[in-house]
């Protein structure tokens, strides 16, 4: 059995269903092959998606065309913007999802996607093409299945998460071979990825026990009910949304702490069972209770784990202690003394590649056709797998029909950021999305991910069909608005009606809407329903229009800058430089550029290790190149 894809994803998690969807919508003939089709878009550890920085992602992959919002909204079950109280430019949104609901969304919107094939099989190799000439490259021609199936394409892209050589540890005295609780590993690609030549290393992550939420007494724990807004991930499509649960919050004391401390020596963690490094930004409660060993307690959540099951998940309790510790841990905790435990947690260490083998298309350097995305790239969490899932289907997709790739810029979108920080910098732990990675987060707001990346979308011919109208409508109510701020000239008896219900100083002259809107307390609820004539928007085109408007200063100078490191990206470095014959560089500098082969000034700027003095001479360097060349 041989049949011919113009691109075949492998994996079915939340990078590859995002790869294989953006794959097919642009016209590409796309299989995604997975071991178990009825685990697409499993939420294999908390079933939320969002928060700082993450939630911008998420509604930068809707904008993009992708699943994961409107997947989101039609499994919330709880719903919170998180840093409300601070400016806009870091709220996000974050909501708890219903576990089966999620991957059944998933399932459906794969289902509805023309052009996409789904089949289920472990791919246990790839084949590999070399190209004519002495300097010809590998490439990439299809996989293998174990069931010796033999599937061709010019384009593959690999979203293995976890399960290149994974092994799950519960306890320091063994381990078993899983990609993911109850599912196989992925050790025959995995060989086969090394020996084609490509780098590999390990990394490390957990997962809490989950318990029975019938064995929880919820009067010794603090409710926090989700926010009655609604709010949409997806700013396409309207899915309905399911009805809200609420959360639970606790702290931990002493007695957890002493749990734990006394069998350190029986965690994978601590136990010298795992070899890998794991995330910094989401440790266990070993490592909590080992770094932070004078903290007087740990904040604990108590998650829903859908709307059908009693079960929770207990977020900020992620641990590989034996099952007999982790429930004589949790019994420690206020309104958990009798708990009863319904699924143990677990550490699990796997294979990635460390990400500077990739150019910023996600395609690796070495294999032409190869991309890898997701987990496989050293990085964790939903949304920033989603986020490369994307990007990686997109230009899977124009790699299959030879036109030019798509690469976001860092003042373009968080997920710009990521990539750009994973090609540049690699990474030495899981690499996890936080607003401070971004230098332009002004211009990258949760709320206008549709204005940052939707004229891409639709160039690109990545949107379904159905949310081209929904694209256009809220262009025109944005363009609307703020012609309306900028040509409307307020009566003077009705600016200062506005004034004076802000608390501001009355003025003696007529002043455009936007000008009012720029005193701090002037709200443009209040601008609408005291000047008349204004346009009738949605309330989410209306708030971002209003951060426009608020805070243009601000806003003006990040563009500013981001049109400075442009002018930088526009100066194009040649992949194949020689750096070891550039002698006006320093040594350390040539190593580092070397490895990450730069394609522009910006990127150079990044590289760890790169002086300023060695951007000067590789200025000068690649220009003497062109003169000799005859390239101006």
């Amino acid at each position: 059995m041989e049949v011919r894809y113009d691109v075949i994803v492998v994996g079915g998690g939340h990078a590859g269903t995002e790869a294989a969807a953006a794959s097919a919508r642009m016209g590409a003939q796309t299989l995604l092959i997975s071991p178990d089709l009825g685990r697409l878009g499993q939420m294999s550890c908390n079933p939320a998606i969002g928060g700082l920085a993450k939630g911008v992602v998420a509604r930068e992959v809707d904008a993009l065309g992708g699943l994961m919002g409107r997947a989101t909204d039609a499994s919330r079950i709880h719903f919170r913007m998180l840093n409300r109280s601070k400016g806009p430019a870091v709220w996000g949104p974050r909501a708890q999802c219903d576990r089966g609901l999620y991957p059944r969304a998933i399932r459906r919107l794969l289902d509805e996607t023309p052009g996409l094939d789904l089949f289920q099989e472990m791919v246990t190799g790839l084949e590999l093409a070399s190209g004519d000439g002495d300097r010809a490259r590998r490439r990439v021609q299809g996989v293998r299945t174990r069931g010796g199936l033999l599937f061709e394409a010019p384009v593959v892209v690999v979203t293995a998460g976890t399960f290149l050589r994974g092994r799950i540890h519960i306890g320091g005295e063994g381990a078993v071979e899983a990609g993911r609780d109850g599912e196989a590993p992925s050790v025959e690609l995995a060989r086969v990825l090394e020996e084609a030549g490509l780098e590999m290393d390990r990394f490390k992550t957990g997962t809490p026990p989950r318990i029975d939420g019938r064995t929880v007494d919820f009067s010794r724990v603090e409710v926090q009910h989700g926010e009655p807004l609604d709010y949409r991930f997806s700013a396409f499509v309207s899915e309905a949304l399911p009805a809200q649960r609420p959360c639970w919050m606790l702290w931990s004391d002493d007695a957890l702490r002493d749990v734990v401390q006394e069998n350190l020596e029986r965690s994978a963690l601590y136990g010298g069972a795992l070899s890998g490094r794991g995330p910094r930004y989401c440790p266990s409660i070993e490592d909590k209770v080992v770094r932070f060993p004078d903290a007087r307690g740990h904040k604990i959540f108590l998650e829903p784990e859908g709307l059908e099951t009693t079960e929770l998940y207990v977020n900020g309790v992620s641990t590989s202690l034996p099952p007999e510790v982790q429930l004589q841990m949790l019994r420690t905790l206020p309104g958990l003394e009798s708990v009863r435990i319904t699924k143990v947690g677990y550490a699990i260490e796997y294979d990635y590649f460390p990400p500077q083998q990739l150019r910023h298309t996600l395609e690796t350097r070495a294999i032409d056709g190869l991309f890898f995305a997701g987990q496989v790239n050293g990085t964790t969490g939903y949304e920033e797998a989603a986020g490369q899932g994307i990007v990686a289907g997109i230009n899977a997709a124009l790699r299959a029909a030879d036109r030019e790739p798509f690469v976001l810029e860092r003042d373009e979108a968080y997920i710009g950021v990521m990539i750009d920080d994973l090609v540049t910098r690699g990474v030495d732990e899981p690499y996890r999305l936080f607003t401070s990675r971004a230098e332009f987060r002004l211009l990258l707001r949760q709320d206008n991910a549709v204005e940052r990346l939707g004229e891409h979308a639709e160039s690109l011919g990545v949107l379904p069909p159905e949310a081209l109208p929904a694209l256009r409508k809220r262009r025109n109510e944005v363009d609307a608005l703020q012609r309306w701020l900028e040509e409307t000239k307020v009566e003077l008896d009705d600016a200062n009606a506005v004034l004076e219900g802000a608390g501001e100083r009355p003025v003696d002259e007529p002043q455009r809407a936007a000008v009012l809107l720029q005193r701090p307390p002037v709200s443009l609820d209040a601008l609408r329903e005291g000047v008349p004539g204004a346009p009738e928007v949605a309330s989410e085109v209306a708030h971002s229009v209003e951060v426009e408007v608020k805070y243009a200063g601000y806003v003006a100078r990040e563009r500013e800058r981001a049109e400075r490191l442009r002018e930088q990206a526009r100066f194009r470095i040649p992949e194949a430089l020689d750096y070891e014959g550039l002698v006006t560089l320093s040594t350390e500098g040539r190593e580092k550029l070397a490895q990450v082969r730069p394609t522009t000034l910006a990127q150079a700027g990044r590289v760890p290790g790169v002086s300023a003095a060695d951007l000067q001479n590789l200025v000068m360097e690649v220009r003497k190149g062109r003169r000799s060349e005859g390239v101006r």
